[in-house]
């Protein structure tokens, strides 16, 4: 059964999201990807995010550019959790994406990732998921143990190094 819900205002945001995707896999959390519109495709939009919640989706990642209604627009018709990323595509470089997924109307919210962000889109959806999944948050403290273990083995070999050396090997 689909968990998570992967939107995007067009093919063209397929390569950022990709990595929304591969986080989705990283914990074996069933997903969808499809393309849809707030603007091109209105209604088939609204008939999307009318009946994710009774298909079994606990929560949504929405993808899009420039105007970005998409996150928005879905949050307005469902209770489900909205993920927005905002993409960094368009002529203003994302910004106009960000400030419209984050400017909201009070009662409809769309938590919000960094530009381009699909991988930690992807992550705070096995995050809210693993609120009821103890098997997936051990492995999320696992995922974060990992990742501290990756910081320290930085330091450890910067400290042994120094910084010119450590910036040299990290170069070639």
């Amino acid at each position: 059964m689909v968990k998570v819900s992967v939107v995007m205002g067009s093919d063209s945001d397929l390569k950022i999201m990709s990595s929304c995707l591969e986080a989705l896999e990283k914990f074996a959390i069933p997903y969808e990807v499809l393309i849809s519109s707030a603007h091109r495709l209105p209604a088939e939009t609204a008939d999307f995010a009318g009946k994710a919640a009774s298909r079994g989706v606990k929560v949504i990642i929405a993808g899009a550019g420039a105007a970005a209604h998409l996150a928005g627009v879905i949050a307005a018709l469902t209770t489900l959790p909205v993920i927005a990323v905002p993409l960094s595509g368009s002529a203003l470089g994302g910004i106009d994406a960000l400030y419209a997924m984050v400017q909201m109307p009070k009662g409809i919210p769309v938590a919000t990732v960094a530009l381009d962000g699909a991988f930690n889109a992807g992550i705070l959806a096995a995050q809210i998921l693993a609120l009821e999944d103890p098997v997936l948050s051990n492995q999320l403290v696992s995922y974060k143990e990992e990742l501290a273990s990756q910081v320290k083995g930085k330091n450890r070999r910067l400290q042994e190094l120094g910084y010119r050396a450590y910036l040299e090997q990290k170069e070639s």
